[in-house]
């Protein structure tokens, strides 16, 4: 493989190449994109970062919360001005489990065109201490962020890049369903396939319509995943996008995994790492949901059963739900079954703080992930070689559930997509933990999940191939 050759920190004024990141304003989405800056800043980039007040606000504060990441130094924030938005509590007792409570906050992510255009004018034509002028502004967009960034195409000197944080096979699904095209994956039933009617809410849909429009304008697509784990779909996608094409000359990359693979010296201690201590090797069970998902008192209740009827060491993060404004006020504190803390004392713990999930998956003494499945959430543990529980919710969450369980064999099922619509009783949480953790089959997955993880550290090993690749064509 060719040396690839960026500029060192010592010669930043003298570098004529510029990135913007426009994060979509929901945590995995300003997580993702945040870390993709701090790899592109560690070449030696100017990086930029621009998105409202408050969820500048919130990427950094639970950055630097993550004991496994790096500070925010180096990276310049935009505070963009966005109009008030209503931002109210979650509903746990909703028929829908998609997060309606932060759709505000989302709609007001289309005001931000305009102080982005103005950012982007500003930027592609700014002169730094050496009077060396931006040759090229490089924008990478949330690619639900096409909308804002639409101005890109009438800077001469700019190019827009999306970046999507969801699962290649969720896509592939989605454009099979779209298109009408068979689904050629033996592993799954076509029935079983989830549809965009059951896993979102109407007006998302016209949502994603907005987006698609500009679509056209990005010069390339980089998406959060790796060839470990989804080959077969980026490649099939690449292949009806290059047949739908019109010039058949779109540039797409797989830069996943963003965050660090391996421990540093300098990582931070935490309450739950230290208590993750005291345990055995691939003891424990982690559960934790999300930013995004609540529960009713009554599942927290069966939840909290199943984990103690199983007899399974755990580490349970219970949170509810981010609002669209974290800051506007403080979370409800969810209630357990009375006594419930002290009977599990010294074998199973629960914490209401935001947790570093890198640090808890990488620890030796995890041996599963009780998940939403969120996509960073699978990638992070695929990653820590960590098999996963599945209880998806909503959203791309399904079908990344489908991957874990019934092609990649790196999980078992909580629930499926077709019991979405019951209380999920504390025996079949006891049994899918047992599963995980106590049987042979529990081994079995265990054992693909690490040898899945040491193909994707490997990637990173070999030089985080794909990622060099786009820095040198974008900044060619």
């Amino acid at each position: 493989m060719a040396t690839i050759s960026f500029p060192n920190d010592s010669k930043l004024g003298e570098q004529d190449v510029v990135f913007l990141m426009v994060p979509f304003p929901a945590q995995s989405h300003l997580n993702q994109i945040l870390r993709l800056s701090h790899l592109i800043r560690s070449r030696g980039f100017p990086v930029h970062y621009a998105a409202s007040a408050i969820h500048c606000r919130q990427a950094k504060l639970r950055h630097e919360h993550d004991t496994l990441l790096l500070n925010t130094s180096g990276i310049i924030f935009h505070e963009l001005p966005t109009p008030p938005f209503n931002s109210p509590p979650p509903e746990p007792y909703s028929s829908v489990k998609f997060p309606q409570h932060l759709w505000p906050s989302f709609e007001a992510s289309l005001n931000l065109r305009e102080p982005v255009g103005a950012l982007l004018r500003e930027l592609s034509s700014s002169v730094d201490t050496t009077r060396t002028r931006t040759r090229r502004l490089v924008v990478i967009h949330d690619n639900l962020m096409s909308y804002v960034v639409q101005d890109v195409a009438s800077v001469p000197n700019a190019e827009s890049y999306s970046f999507n944080c969801g699962s290649r096979f969720c896509n592939f699904c989605l454009t099979c369903q779209f298109s009408g095209k068979p689904f050629p994956v033996v592993e799954v039933d076509p029935e079983e396939i989830p549809t965009l009617d059951n896993c979102f809410i109407p007006v998302v849909f016209n949502f994603f319509s907005i987006q698609n429009q500009f679509d056209h304008l990005s010069h390339g697509k980089l998406f959060s995943t790796c060839r470990p784990i989804e080959g077969p779909y980026l490649d099939l996608l690449a292949q009806t996008t290059d047949a739908d094409a019109v010039d058949k000359t779109t540039k797409q990359w797989a830069i996943a995994p963003l965050f660090p693979v391996t421990a540093n010296e300098d990582d931070k201690t935490h309450p739950t790492l230290e208590w993750l201590d005291k345990h055995p090797p691939k003891s424990v069970i982690y559960v934790s949901f999300g930013s995004t998902t609540t529960m009713s008192r009554e599942q927290i209740n069966e939840l909290a059963l199943g984990l103690e009827e199983s007899k399974q060491r755990f580490l349970w993060v219970l949170r509810d739900a981010d609002r669209g404004d974290i800051f506007d006020a403080e979370s409800t504190i969810l209630p357990l079954p009375e006594g419930f803390e002290e009977r599990v004392e010294g074998v199973g713990k629960v914490t209401r703080d935001w947790a570093p999930q890198l640090g808890i998956l990488r620890h030796p003494s995890v041996g599963g992930f009780m998940s939403h499945c969120g996509w960073n959430s699978c990638l992070e543990s695929l990653t820590m070689g960590v098999p996963l529980a599945t209880w998806p919710m909503h959203s791309d969450q399904p079908h990344n559930a489908l991957l874990m369980t019934h092609i990649l064999k790196v999980g078992v099922q909580v629930i499926g997509w077709g019991e979405r619509d019951e209380l999920v009783t504390s025996s079949a949480i006891k049994k899918s933990i047992e599963r995980l953790m106590a049987s042979s089959e529990g081994h079995a997955v265990r054992t693909r999940a690490e040898e899945l993880g040491k193909m994707i550290k490997q990637s990173v090993d070999d030089g985080h191939r794909e990622l060099n690749a786009f820095l040198t064509y974008a900044t060619r």
